[in-house]
Formats: C-alpha cells, structure tokens, sequence
C-alpha cells in the first residue's frame, strides 16, 4: 500500500489592545478544509496586564473551536457520503 504525506498548517493571528485579545485560527494547506474560528481573552480590572497569557487564552480557545469546526465538517461530509445521519464520538 502506498502512503501520501499531507501537511496542513494552523496559522494564529492575534489582535490585542492591552485588556482584550482575540485571536483567529486559520487551518491552511493544499487539501485543508480552510476552516477557520476566533476565540478571545479579557484582563480582569484587578489583573495585572500578561499579554503572553491573554494570548494563550485566546490561543486555546481558538483551537477548541477550530477543532469543533473540522469534526462538524468531516461529520457532514461523511454524512454526505453515506446519506444518512450518524453519529460520531468527539
């Protein structure tokens, strides 16, 4: 059996403003389903400004959706294949 190698790259953008991060995930590559999501932190008022945790936050926050968004997708597409409803296990 021959095997194929694919890369698919996931790209973070962030924008900041000192308090409020957000950050945008983007899932790039020859065969990826360019799918992208946002997640975002906010610094509490009694919180030291950390823009390297406000980025983490954001950052996951991003990638869990992101990931939400590849499943759903590879859901309907199986979906699509199959016609019918399942039901996979995330």
């Amino acid at each position: 059996m021959d095997t194929m190698r694919h890369e698919w790259d996931v790209r973070l953008f962030f924008d900041e403003d000192g308090r409020h991060t957000e950050c945008e995930a983007r899932l790039v590559g020859e065969r990826a389903p360019g799918v992208t999501a946002r997640g975002a932190s906010t610094c509490s008022d009694t919180d030291r400004p950390e823009a390297r945790i406000g980025e983490e936050l954001a950052a996951a926050r991003a990638l869990s959706a992101l990931a939400r968004k590849v499943f759903s997708q590879a859901s309907g597409d199986i979906e699509d294949e199959v016609r019918r409803p399942i039901h996979l296990m995330y």
